[in-house]
């Protein structure tokens, strides 16, 4: 989704607009991924995603949710100390930049479009899908080069 939303502008606005819509044209769908909010990263709004009561995960769309989603740990400290949690893995943000965590449910899952890198415009799309993790897509990792 990231990869797809970086290199065209109008499939970004559609996944913004109807994620859920968005996200089929790409063929993924099943239980736990059709009810789809996409947020985006921006130089001055980082967003993450946390399940607070369980695990809710967009499975079709992520794949499996890593072991430290499902944590206690992670699922009490996202909401608490976002800055903490997103240090322990390994990111930092500007201090004027602002964290908002997005709280999936049963109802609603979140996906986090990272920002595209600085020095990336001239990659091709299968270079581009090689540094876009699943990490950046729950907002717990950057994308580098």
């Amino acid at each position: 989704m990231a990869l797809e939303s970086w290199v065209d502008a109008d499939f970004r606005n559609r996944l913004l607009e109807n994620a859920p819509k968005a996200i089929a044209e790409l063929d993924y769908s099943g239980r736990q991924g059709e009810h789809m909010v996409a947020v985006e990263n921006t130089p001055e709004q980082h967003n993450m995603v946390v399940c607070t009561l369980c695990s809710c995960y967009p499975w079709p769309v992520l794949g499996i949710p890593p072991a430290w989603y499902k944590s206690d740990a992670y699922r009490s400290r996202a909401v608490r100390e976002p800055r903490k949690v997103l240090a322990d893995f390994g990111v930092t943000l500007l201090p004027d930049q602002n964290v908002r965590v997005w709280d999936s449910t049963a109802e609603v899952r979140y996906l986090v479009i990272p920002m595209r890198p600085e020095g990336t415009r001239g990659m091709t799309e299968e270079q581009l899908a090689e540094i876009v993790s699943r990490d950046s897509m729950i907002g717990t990792g950057l994308v580098t080069i």
